[in-house]
């Protein structure tokens, strides 16, 4: 990569809007500078209607233990910690990335054990579905993600992760709360509700990364 600093194009500035009103009361992980570009890899989740379906109910139930729940609108199972990098780092970023995956081919995962989790600085908590069948090949890609992140000296993911799509969200450590009962109720709507073998059985043909306000997709094999 380029050293910072050299005469030519500026780097691009990214929309930034720090009010966190605007958008649920989520806060920044870490705060906005300039040339530093928030970057995310991950699979993204295409569902069907009835998915939609499902999560309505689980959402409704849970609401009646944390009212300021929020659905997601958007699905995706990440393969990377959420980190920073410069601008001048993304294209070699993205260029060692295609290379470490292009061989990885389509894959099944099932997606079907509610769980509450937090973010690491607890504040946020989240409703989601625990993979219970495709972890390994889940961790063979992990495992090159992170061989691109320590090239760029970036925090690898968690050990041991516990790979999930996240349902809901609400401001707030309110794990307390959805654990429990409201966690085996919840359960118990996955467990009975009509096809969730089948909704719950998610093909990944992709893989995506997100940096900043950029873009790019990795097609499996």
């Amino acid at each position: 990569p380029l050293p910072a600093g050299l005469p030519g194009e500026p780097e691009p500035e990214e929309a930034v809007n720090d009010d966190s009103s605007r958008h649920g009361g989520r806060l920044r992980g870490f705060p906005h500078e300039r040339g530093n570009w928030a970057t995310h890899v991950y699979l993204p989740c295409r569902v069907q209607e009835e998915f939609l379906e499902l999560l309505e109910l689980l959402v409704s139930r849970a609401r009646t233990y944390v009212a300021s729940l929020a659905a997601m609108e958007e699905f995706h199972l990440s393969l990377s910690q959420c980190v920073v990098l410069r601008y001048h780092w993304i294209d070699p970023f993205v260029r060692s990335l295609k290379q470490r995956l292009a061989p990885f081919h389509r894959f099944f995962c099932v997606a079907d054990q509610v769980k509450v989790y937090t973010n690491q600085n607890k504040t946020r908590t989240f409703i989601g579905l625990e993979v219970s069948a495709g972890h390994f090949q889940l961790l063979e890609l992990v495992s090159e993600v992170d061989r691109v992140l320590e090239e760029f000296d970036l925090p690898t993911f968690y050990k041991d992760p516990s790979f999930h799509i996240s349902l809901a969200w609400c401001v707030g450590d309110m794990s307390d709360r959805l654990e429990g009962q409201c966690l085996r109720e919840l359960q118990d709507i996955v467990d009975g509700f009509e096809d969730s073998a089948f909704l719950l059985r998610v093909q990944w043909e992709q893989i995506h990364c997100k940096s900043g306000n950029k873009y790019f997709s990795f097609p499996l094999r």
